[in-house]
């Protein structure tokens, strides 16, 4: 059976909550970045249920021994943030999995062109084996940061079976391109809308999740 990609959005009220606070254009900046905060802190709990490797192993209680179930750590974890918005989410995402190396990854998209570039890299020249990947992106609008980002990923030998992507809005148009490319991937985003406008941004979504956090609005 052909893989196919697998969009998660969890039920969870506090997801649904932390949602409504990031879409409302009367959100205070310091609140939109706690929403923002909370909102990569549930997801990355979601993502992580079923993909924590575990280990078995003998404690001692105040009373008796008895078998306890840690996860194991030795495994490599690495969260990527696409810059800028990418960061509003880390602070969430590393209170679940804190032993991750975090890695940078700056775009800039071409306002007429919405063409990203990438103006900082700080990937390693290679993963180690069985890394497992969380990717930061707040919007998945277009598509085109995301697959700049993931071909990076394949091209430092990465398995996208171990990548986890971190969303809060996602749109069709990225949704197709990412399933027609990287089908054994998996995306956990807090809903999903219908609709991208000519200048690339989601609507009704939440706007420019980069701008809101850090204060420069124009």
């Amino acid at each position: 059976m052909a893989s196919q990609l697998r969009i998660y959005v969890p039920p969870h009220p506090l997801i649904k909550h932390w949602l409504g606070i990031a879409r409302n254009q009367a959100t205070p900046g310091v609140l939109f970045r706690t929403a923002m905060k909370e909102l990569g802190r549930w997801l990355t709990y979601e993502a992580t249920r079923e993909w924590l490797p575990t280990q078995d192993l003998v404690i001692e209680t105040p009373l008796a021994p008895i078998s306890a179930t840690f996860i194991d750590p030795q495994l490599p974890w690495a969260v990527v943030p696409i810059l800028r918005a990418g960061l509003t989410l880390v602070e969430g995402i590393q209170e679940v999995i804190p032993n991750a190396a975090t890695y940078h990854y700056g775009l800039v998209r071409d306002e007429e062109t919405l063409q990203p570039t990438c103006y900082l890299n700080k990937l390693p020249p290679t993963f180690a084996p069985e890394t497992r990947i969380v990717i930061s992106e707040p919007m998945l609008a277009t598509g085109g940061s995301i697959l700049h980002l993931l071909d990076d990923l394949v091209q430092r030998q990465v398995d996208p079976a171990f990548i986890r992507i971190i969303a809060i809005v996602a749109a069709p148009p990225a949704l197709q391109k990412i399933g027609t490319q990287y089908p054994d991937l998996q995306i956990y985003t807090a809903t999903i809308d219908e609709q991208v406008n000519d200048r690339g941004f989601i609507v009704p979504g939440l706007g420019d999740a980069g701008d809101r956090a850090f204060g420069t609005q124009d």
